[in-house]
């Protein structure tokens, strides 16, 4: 009753070599999600922070540079009208004044 062994087909697959299964590397420290994205949302905040503050420099800086602009005409005849009225005042002051 002894038969020969029997053969495969040809196209089915066979284990020809026993692998040896090497144990998991130890436990690599899981990936925190949350310490990530707080890490992640820090940094954002500190780029947009100093984004800011140089736009709204430059913007104050425009606004005030403009406002400066329109008032000198105004300041220059009210500086104009003062100087005037002051040296008008003080020349009748003088000639007023007996000598």
């Amino acid at each position: 009753m002894n038969q020969p062994p029997r053969v495969p087909p040809r196209f089915v697959p066979t284990l020809t070599e026993v692998v040896q299964v090497a144990a998991p590397p130890a436990a690599a420290p899981a990936f925190d999600a949350l310490a990530f994205e707080e890490q992640l949302v820090h940094r954002v905040m500190q780029r947009v922070d100093a984004l800011l503050e140089q736009r709204v420099r430059q913007a104050v800086t425009h606004v005030i540079e403009e406002q400066t602009r329109s008032l000198l005409p105004r300041l220059r005849e009210e500086l104009d009208s003062v100087v005037r009225g002051s040296v008008s005042e003080a020349l009748a002051q003088e000639l007023a004044s007996p000598r």
